[in-house]
């Protein structure tokens, strides 16, 4: 009940009761002595209505007490709603370390599975929302995934955030910034990113703007920078000498030598090939089979034979296969035993 209207009823009901007694009950007086004090001499229907009156004053008095206890909780679930709101926003930005601290208990089980949870809204969610905040978040994820470029730094996302990565995506993409932009900033971006920058970078770049930015080099950037090679397209002309320290830069294996010396077979001249592979044979154990796929490949048995002479019975086996073939007029095609 409204305390106001309460108030107002309660009054007009003391008032009918002080009335209704001095007309039907008694007009007589009393005075009372209260804790040694005489009161005046007054109406009993005046005692009755005081009596009713205090008693109005402690009803008003504990209804007011509860009503701000129950606007104090209410006010905490309103809190937490918000929060609630703040925890799903976050949620679909993919925020890391998401904590909300939440004063209810409902909402605080709630939150807690929020904010322990990857959540992704789906293409038709935002028709139904009302809340604005998350209205607004929603936008941004679509306006990203349609590629576009959306202001994010009132959001504090981190670099490796994948809206963010997929937003100086579309910033590379639609030439807001170049590949050179964002490979001279590499702190404000992410590095998986800029390794994928740098792939599409190396296509056309100059020899001294690759090796410029080569600590961004990968397995995938390093055979686009050797299809280059005497190519009749964005040709690059490159040394030895530099083709190593793009090489020393990857961890590669005796698998990776071999693809890059298929791939030298195409493209670079046999002296220039033949010595790469010897210089790396002897810088990588792992770079020998690459060698020997080279010298065959070359038809120089001579050197090819005097390594597989030397070597281990159990060593580069493929490689005597395909040499036994050989010396039986067996031809076959050196790729096929690599």
């Amino acid at each position: 009940m409204h305390i106001k209207r309460f108030t107002v009823a309660a009054l007009l009901y003391i008032a009918f009761i002080g009335w209704y007694m001095s007309t039907f009950v008694t007009d007589g007086t009393t005075s009372i002595n209260l804790l040694g004090v005489v009161m005046p001499s007054l109406s009993n229907s005046i005692w009755v209505m005081l009596v009713l009156l205090v008693l109005l004053i402690g009803s008003i008095v504990h209804m007011s007490f509860y009503s701000v206890v129950a606007t104090l909780h209410l006010r905490k679930y309103e809190k937490d709603y918000e929060k609630v709101i703040d925890a799903i926003s976050d949620a679909y930005l993919g925020k890391e370390d998401r904590n909300h601290i939440f004063k209810t208990p409902r909402y605080t089980m709630l939150g807690s599975l929020i904010d322990n949870s990857t959540v992704f809204p789906n293409n038709t969610i935002s028709l139904n929302i009302e809340d604005e905040k998350i209205r607004s978040t929603l936008k941004i994820i679509e306006d990203i995934k349609e590629g576009e470029v959306v202001d994010l730094k009132k959001l504090s996302l981190s670099l490796d955030n994948p809206l963010v990565i997929q937003n100086d995506r579309n910033r590379y993409k639609n030439g807001s910034l170049s590949g050179k932009d964002f490979l001279s900033h590499p702190d404000k971006y992410n590095a998986g990113l800029l390794s994928e920058i740098y792939v599409d970078y190396v296509k056309t770049a100059s020899l001294k703007e690759i090796e410029a930015y080569k600590s961004f080099m990968t397995k995938e950037a390093l055979f686009y920078v050797l299809a280059r090679v005497n190519a009749d397209e964005n040709t690059l002309v490159i040394s030895n000498e530099s083709l190593i320290d793009l090489f020393e830069i990857l961890e590669l294996n005796k698998q990776d030598y071999l693809d890059i010396a298929a791939s030298m077979s195409r493209c670079m001249i046999p002296e220039q090939r033949m010595k790469l592979f010897e210089t790396l044979s002897d810088m990588h154990e792992e770079a020998m089979d690459s060698y020997l796929f080279t010298l065959f490949d070359l038809e120089m048995l001579a050197p090819a034979n005097a390594i597989l002479d030397i070597s281990l019975p159990d060593e580069y086996m493929n490689f005597k296969a395909y040499r036994a073939l050989k010396e039986s007029n067996q031809h076959f095609n050196i790729n096929l035993f690599v």
